[in-house]
């Protein structure tokens, strides 16, 4: 078959996947997995290798991604859970005053962001916005624009989230040179949105009359934020717990920090120790996300958990119950392997590689442009990066780039999905309704800061890449 089939029929497929999950509302699972089979099919795949690839496709992507994603999820919740959170932001408010109210919760949303999915974390925070809106006196968007824009920042491109984890599964990306590069991203694309939300936010914005009451009522005891923070709807698991003292905010930062440090020790490692040392395999026993993620879920069973008070079956709830929301995602991630297989094994990455070739486009760009174009298409960030994981995957592997040229190129593709966040997002929807904004205001200043920051995190990320030789490969 010829390079331009294969290309429309890939072209067909993710228009096909699109109208499935945007018009006929199909779940993104089964309709990744009803349009990898179909591509297969029309890309003339022996139909006794179909199975096989979907299944491949499947448990290549799932091994790498259900693992990291059920520990970091877990781990989110003891410190959800825990009152962790609360804890990090109040010790944040105290070292930066409060004057600083905003900067101090924008930091302690990019630590606590790392751990926990985009959506639980806005949430967990909200009380903490409003408590501190209201003692200002201002409105909760002044201070939720910048802490929502970070934690957006750190769920896109910053493992263990399930869009970055999945597509370094497919890409085959080293998760050390991602954490890293992806931090050093993060932390001047944090400070961007702290100036543009300040400049969004120079006008008024009025609260829709639900958000005003609940945020009137704030303080008394009888709002919804005080008696569930939960969206109706959202994947939040009610877990009863004894009233304790909140861990430390020192024990929170200690959890987060822990095994981002194991695994940066692995990666320098594998760069400055001599190769099959018994000192380069101990650093990469020790920087394997597996085991950091493990270290760290432990030191919070029993730091948060035992040692608080909690009973062993209790701790083991709590962590149980992280796992059911994250299931649907995990799944959504192995279907996007399925279709990223198929892509592969038909030949259809191939010819895209050899048409990005012929074109002059930096894989770069490439991946950027069309994670962002699948983001705005459907709105899942997850989606946007696993499907675009796939469709360059053998471009990536037949580039002949380095680990941390590969690790860009992921980077690129995350902050391409972080953008253009709008109606079809659900994001979009718990940031507008909790800050009270109208779907009108919510384009206006979510969408536009979403987009800002994704094309300045794309700036740096490209930065990078000529720093490192990527536009010579």
């Amino acid at each position: 078959m010829s390079a331009l089939a294969l290309l429309a029929i890939a072209v067909a497929g993710v228009a096909v996947l699109l109208l499935a999950v945007i018009k006929f509302r199909i779940p993104a699972f089964l309709a990744l997995l009803v349009v990898s089979v179909a591509v297969a099919l029309v890309a003339g795949i022996p139909l006794p290798d179909i199975i096989k690839t979907v299944t491949e496709g499947m448990g290549g992507t799932l091994g790498s991604v259900a693992i990291l994603v059920g520990l970091g999820a877990m781990l989110g919740k003891m410190i959800e859970v825990s009152g962790g959170a609360q804890a990090l932001a109040g010790k944040f408010t105290q070292l930066l005053g409060p004057r600083r109210v905003i900067a101090a919760l924008t930091a302690a949303a990019f630590l606590l962001a790392i751990p926990v999915f985009f959506d639980v974390g806005f949430i967990i925070l909200i009380p903490i916005i409003y408590g501190f809106s209201k003692a200002a006196g201002v409105n909760p968007i002044k201070i939720g624009l910048p802490v929502g824009a970070i934690m957006l920042a750190i769920h896109v491109v910053i493992p263990p989230h399930p869009g970055v984890v999945g597509g370094a599964g497919i890409l085959k990306a080293d998760i050390g040179w991602v954490t890293m590069l992806g931090l050093l991203i993060c932390i001047p694309v944090g400070v961007l949105g702290y100036f543009v939300a300040r400049k969004l936010n120079r006008r008024e914005y009025p609260m829709l009359p639900a958000t005003a009451e609940q945020f009137r009522l704030f303080g008394t005891g009888q709002s919804d934020v005080e008696k569930d923070d939960a969206p109706a709807g959202g994947s939040r698991v009610a877990v009863k717990t004894p009233v304790k003292t909140a861990p430390s905010p020192a024990m929170i930062i200690t959890l987060i920090v822990l095994p981002i440090l194991m695994i940066m020790v692995g990666t320098v490692g594998a760069v400055v120790l001599p190769k099959d040392s018994f000192a380069s395999s101990v650093a990469a026993f020790i920087g394997a996300p597996l085991i950091a993620l493990l270290a760290a879920l432990g030191l919070a069973y029993y730091f948060l958990g035992i040692r608080r008070g909690w009973s062993s079956q209790h701790t083991g709830e709590v962590m149980d119950s992280a796992l059911a929301p994250t299931a649907i995602v995990i799944l959504v991630t192995g279907a996007g392997g399925v279709f990223g297989k198929v892509l592969t094994v038909s030949g259809i990455g191939k010819a895209l590689a050899e048409g990005l070739q012929t074109a002059g486009l930096p894989i770069i760009l490439m991946a950027f442009v069309l994670a962002a174009i699948l983001r705005a298409s459907q709105g899942s960030a997850t989606v946007a990066i696993i499907t675009t994981s796939g469709l360059l995957a053998a471009a990536v592997a037949d580039g002949g780039f380095s680990p941390v040229q590969v690790a860009l190129i992921l980077l690129a593709i995350g902050f391409g999905a972080f953008g253009l966040s709008h109606v079809n997002d659900s994001g979009f929807w718990i940031v507008t309704r909790y800050l009270g904004l109208s779907v009108a205001d919510g384009l206006k200043t979510w969408t536009v800061l979403t987009t800002i920051l994704g094309l300045a995190g794309f700036a740096l990320t490209y930065v990078a890449w000529v720093l490192v030789g990527g536009l010579s490969v």
